[in-house]
């Protein structure tokens, strides 16, 4: 199996699938994350000496959090954070579909499209666009993940809730998870919060607690393809 991560901003994709990746990585199959930014210029107005360098030392920390889960490459593009919504949608499902033509995945994990942050809503839209199942496509699988902080403070209708139906068994990499999750430490929270440490472990319990595991990561299916 290959694998492609396709986030929004550097923290998502340890938040959301972080212990998975690591699995997966952990089993030897190949492991690519995809980042459209560094998510830092959502902060600022402009683009000043600090912003720069704060972008950077974002960009190390998703390489950095990359090693923790034993991801093969992270690619970063420079979407600025929380304005892909004016963008034409058309130049993001071609960056992603490049990556996936680099990386010929045959799973992809990206956002929910219900989360409240609109460059998520963007991501999810972009990716199924960009892997659609035609004849020689290598994507079988697609999956969404929840990000802490997003996906459970949308604005509630009743089409639009998280109903996980498939859920991995992160027991063996939650600490790999965590330890990835330190990396970002600037963007984590203190209690209370969904982004903080322990409401992370609590949430891997709970979701543990509604799978049969000790600690899991949900997921609902946007794709499944059977060869």
């Amino acid at each position: 199996m290959t694998v492609l991560c396709v986030g929004a901003h550097p923290d998502d994709e340890v938040l959301g699938v972080g212990g998975t990746l690591a699995r997966h990585a952990a089993d030897g199959e190949t492991v690519s994350v995809l980042l459209l930014g560094d998510g830092e210029m959502a902060r600022h107005e402009t683009e000043t000496e600090a912003a720069r360098e704060r972008r950077e030392e974002r960009r190390r920390e998703a390489r950095a959090a990359g090693e923790v889960l034993g991801v093969e490459s992270v690619r970063i593009l420079d979407y600025w954070g929380n304005q892909l919504d004016d963008v034409a949608l058309i130049d993001v499902v071609r960056d992603v579909e490049r990556a996936i033509a680099d990386v010929e995945p045959t799973t992809i994990y990206t956002h929910y499209s219900g989360d409240l942050n609109v460059d998520h809503q963007l991501v999810a839209r972009a990716v199924r666009t960009a892997a659609r199942p035609v004849a020689d496509t290598t994507v079988d699988r697609i999956l969404s993940f929840e990000t802490p902080s997003s996906t459970e403070l949308a604005i509630p209708t009743e089409n639009n809730p998280f109903q996980p139906s498939t859920f991995v068994d992160i027991t063996e990499t939650m600490e790999a998870k965590m330890e990835a999750i330190d990396v970002y430490g600037s963007e984590m929270r203190d209690r209370p919060h969904p982004r903080s440490p322990d409401s992370l472990r609590a949430n891997a319990r709970l979701w543990g607690d509604r799978s049969g595991f000790r600690a899991a990561e949900p997921f609902e299916v946007v794709l499944d393809r059977r060869r």
